[in-house]
């Protein structure tokens, strides 16, 4: 993709993600929120924060399935907007729902399970917004950050559960969501167990196929061999092999070197 696409879908993403937050915007501004809109607000932002993970995590699924490259580019980009519509969503219920009264929520995140679990995905979340950036990956080594941003199915798993415990009867939309999560989740695991199998059978390959010698047999000439002898060696020439293998360490009948791939 060149670098004009590359800009110009980093564009459209931009604009999709804060079109959320310009409708909010709106509705304060019209003071339309309902009769309810600490509510409204929580909701709102809650509902966008699930649905741009889940956009998040559909990345590199959709990069197995197509071979695509295009999704890895917006993959961080909409993980930091998940974490940015996650935090505002904390911060209303800390806010406006609580004003600080931290004794009242410890106590929410006791004895209510879809608070508990929210509160959990959105502290998860922290650590990997934080480590987003290229320099982060340098710093903890590209394995180590791979180990910490799986974290993030973890966060899914989170926001699922608190989405489902917390909807009112009636609503479906919330079973919706937690199905397209299984199957993302089930074509990455599908895709690690492919190519776990892919490695072990490729080991397997390596160890029963003979090893090759990288010592040609001397010939004689185009297609035939050289004529066996029966001549016994110099006793000089002798000495020489054997100095030279005293020297070296190794012994005169040193197998041959076996193929690298071996």
């Amino acid at each position: 993709m060149s670098r004009p696409a590359r800009i110009a879908l980093k564009v459209v993403v931009w604009g999709l993600g804060l079109a959320p937050l310009g409708a909010l915007g709106y509705w304060v501004a019209q003071d339309d929120l309902t009769a309810n809109p600490i509510s409204f607000v929580t909701n709102h932002l809650g509902d966008w924060t699930f649905r741009i993970l889940l956009a998040s995590l559909a990345m590199t699924p959709l990069r197995i399935l197509s071979g695509w490259g295009w999704p890895a580019l917006l993959r961080r980009l909409l993980g930091l907007f998940a974490f940015t519509y996650a935090a505002l969503h904390g911060s209303v219920w800390i806010l406006l729902d609580h004003f600080f009264n931290w004794g009242q929520m410890l106590e929410d995140i006791i004895k209510r399970p879809y608070i508990t679990v929210g509160m959990l995905a959105l502290t998860l979340t922290i650590p990997l917004a934080v480590t987003s950036t290229a320099g982060m990956v340098r710093r903890l080594g590209a394995r180590n950050w791979k180990r910490l941003h799986r974290l993030v199915y973890v966060v899914g798993i989170c926001a699922a559960l608190h989405f489902l415990w917390l909807a009112k009867v009636g609503r479906r939309e919330q079973y919706v969501y937690a199905g397209i999560l299984t199957l993302l989740l089930a074509i990455r695991l599908g895709d690690w167990a492919r190519r776990r199998l892919r490695a072990t059978a490729q080991r397997s390959r390596s160890r029963t196929q003979p090893g090759r010698s990288f010592l040609r047999p001397p010939t004689g000439g185009a297609g035939h061999a050289a004529p066996a002898t029966t001549a016994h060696p110099r006793p000089e020439a002798a000495d020489e092999r054997s100095h030279a293998a005293s020297c070296s360490g190794h012994p005169l009948s040193e197998p041959a070197p076996r193929h690298p791939l071996q």
